[in-house]
């Protein structure tokens, strides 16, 4: 298997464990990875200012893996989304689609229908597969309760991302308990965690994300998991800050997948990235068996 990494903007400048960690579970796995250094931003950030400019700063990656004729491995939610949702309006209006091109034209690129955008769970669980990971691990987790957050931009729109059922999902629910760890239900599991907020609404965007993680924490879990950039920054850096701030201890450190998984692989904690995390997410090794 060979997939285009895509990374975004956050993963390198604020969160390389999530990076790191993705690598070294994937080689584990046999997943090869190619870099295009040419990657540019997905475009959400400028979805709702400039829309064009969004569409194309997707439509230029896409153009680039195409001409590698990869695939891309998208670790970032809400990268994968913007992609997934760059593609379905260009697959749907061919003037725009023209008008983007001939942009693209410029740098010798061009863009076509088709090119598969995965994101890292989608690719573990389809493509990988179930019963390949569960060879892989080797020091399964036990008595280890998660809270599992799907984020919203792998759910929905889910005609467009095409990701799981947006009511009920269950693929991230898989591949949590492939770890040994127990992947519990709590009510907020699908809500909003609050990132989109951030820097406009400070206030609304850390009360959603307390909410989150008080519910998560009454739902008896001892670890949230979570498999995208934004989503790992607001229950990792922006929780440090609430608590600090009001004088509390954390109530719930995060945990990004890869090093979840990877750690009942008996991957090395330093290439995982596990003290970058801004909440001490080491205790979690307690968790697993000999």
């Amino acid at each position: 298997m060979k997939f285009a990494l895509f990374l975004g903007c956050n993963i390198p400048a604020r969160l390389t464990q999530y990076e790191s960690s993705a690598r070294a579970v994937l080689e584990n796995l046999d997943v090869e990875l190619v870099d295009i250094k040419e990657f540019n931003c997905c475009g959400y950030p400028l979805r709702n200012i400039n829309f064009k400019a969004s569409i194309l700063a997707s439509a230029r990656n896409l153009a680039l893996s195409e001409k590698e004729n990869l695939p891309v491995l998208i670790l970032c939610k809400c990268g994968f989304g913007m992609l997934k949702h760059a593609a379905y309006i260009l697959e749907e209006d061919a003037t725009l689609r023209n008008e983007i091109n001939t942009t693209l034209k410029k740098e010798g690129l061009e863009y076509k229908e088709g090119v598969e955008i995965k994101h890292l769970l989608s690719v573990l669980y389809h493509d990988v597969g179930i019963d390949t990971i569960k060879e892989k691990v080797t020091r399964p987790f036990k008595d280890l309760k998660i809270a599992t957050h799907y984020g919203c931009h792998a759910l929905r729109p889910s005609e467009i991302v095409q990701f799981d059922d947006p009511v009920n999902p269950s693929l991230f629910d898989n591949l949590v308990a492939l770890t040994g760890a127990e992947s519990i239900y709590w009510e907020k599991r699908l809500d909003c965690c609050g990132a989109p907020q951030f820097g406009i609404n400070d206030d609304l965007s850390m009360d959603l994300t307390k909410k989150k993680i008080l519910n998560a924490s009454q739902s008896g879990a001892n670890y949230l998991c979570d498999a995208c950039s934004y989503c790992h920054l607001q229950f990792d850096t922006v929780q440090k800050m609430i608590y600090s701030e009001a004088g509390e201890d954390h109530l719930l450190p995060a945990i990004l997948y890869p090093q979840l998984l990877g750690l009942s692989m008996g991957i090395d904690r330093d290439r995982l990235g596990l003290i970058k995390n801004q909440i001490d997410i080491t205790g979690i090794e307690g968790f697993l068996s000999e």
